[in-house]
């Protein structure tokens, strides 16, 4: 059984404080018109009421650039690292997306990178209200039950906290004196902001028979109409929490040094498709605007590989709207709810 207890607001920027004993600490900072996570020191810096940031916490887990191995004169040296550290604030969609980079990099063989990393980091969600892009509710990415080491919700006067591991009861137990026992208030108080967020909602994905109509519409003209318009700049799956695709290239420095390093890929690329011998699997951008498709409602036992954060519709320079897509397939006529 989960536990409940409550932090007031005034024992916010202690309880901050406090988290740095566990290591550096990364939470959302708005920068002009967007957010990124970047390592933060004062509550005060924190943007507690962000939408989304351009790059999802992924970030800290599979980096954009990632260096593996470094030679120097004839030997390659494998470049080891983990530091502990908490990344504060994330929100529900995106703890579903390292639930699913999860079942990709701790599966067997695990990454040691990734795995590293991750039983190293500390999570701890907080709650958010959707914007015109979210459609995360959809696909029951909206609310997060595991995956995190505490869950702030936000009350009125402070936050109802969901503690979700073995070292979220111990971050509590050891700060017993910042928290409070959740009251019946608090429950209603809890209560009344999930009913409000749930009804803004302002789009939403029918998933009914989505995997047979995809099956069915492999040759739509509506991929044509799209792929048109698509720049294939591969935009959307830099900012996509579960896109886990990369390449791994060696970057000379001179004759002696070396860095063996993997950095992010993009589907949306013709050298993605490439492979010996030339031949091009995907050679044509409508062949790759339609996998990315598939790909993202794929249907396993795992369900969705799209946990409906918005960042591909928020971040598309050309102004692609993935439910949009999805329903023009089905032959439905599109309207914001």
């Amino acid at each position: 059984m989960m536990r409940y207890v409550k932090l007031p607001s005034e024992n916010l920027p202690e309880f901050f404080n406090r988290l740095k004993k566990l290591g550096k600490v990364y939470a959302p900072v708005q920068r002009g018109s967007t957010y990124s996570f970047e390592q933060v020191e004062y509550i005060d810096d924190v943007a507690l009421h962000y939408t989304r940031t351009v790059l999802p916490p992924k970030k800290f887990f599979v980096r954009p650039r990632d260096p593996m191995f470094k030679l120097r004169g004839s030997r390659w040296e494998e470049v080891k690292d983990g530091e502990p550290s908490v990344i504060f604030g994330i929100h529900a969609c995106d703890i579903h997306g390292l639930k699913i980079l999860d079942r990709v990099y701790l599966g067997e063989p695990p990454d040691p990178y990734y795995k590293a990393r991750r039983e190293k980091a500390f999570i701890v969600g907080i709650s958010c209200m959707p914007d015109e892009y979210c459609f995360c509710k959809s696909l029951g990415t909206d609310f997060a039950m595991d995956g995190f080491d505490l869950f702030l919700h936000e009350l009125p006067d402070g936050w109802l906290v969901r503690v979700g591991s073995v070292r979220g009861h111990e971050v509590v137990w050891e700060n017993e004196g910042l928290f409070e026992e959740v009251t019946d208030e608090d429950i209603r108080h809890f209560r009344e902001f999930e009913d409000r967020r749930a009804k803004a909602f302002k789009r939403s994905l029918n998933r009914e028979g989505l995997a047979d109509i995809l099956d069915l519409a492999f040759h739509s003209p509506v991929w044509k109409k799209y792929a048109e318009i698509c720049l294939g700049c591969g935009n959307c799956n830099v900012v996509c929490p579960t896109c886990r695709c990369y390449e791994v290239c060696d970057k000379w420095i001179n004759a002696y040094e070396a860095v063996r390093e993997r950095r992010y890929d993009s589907c949306f690329m013709e050298s993605h498709g490439l492979v010996a011998g030339g031949h091009n699997f995907r050679p044509t951008r409508l062949d790759r605007f339609r996998h990315r498709y598939y790909c993202k409602s794929y249907f396993g036992t795992e369900g969705f590989n799209c946990v409906g954060c918005g960042r591909c519709d928020e971040f598309c320079p050309a102004r692609i709207e993935h439910v949009k897509v999805l329903d023009d397939v089905r032959g439905v006529s599109y309207e914001p709810v």
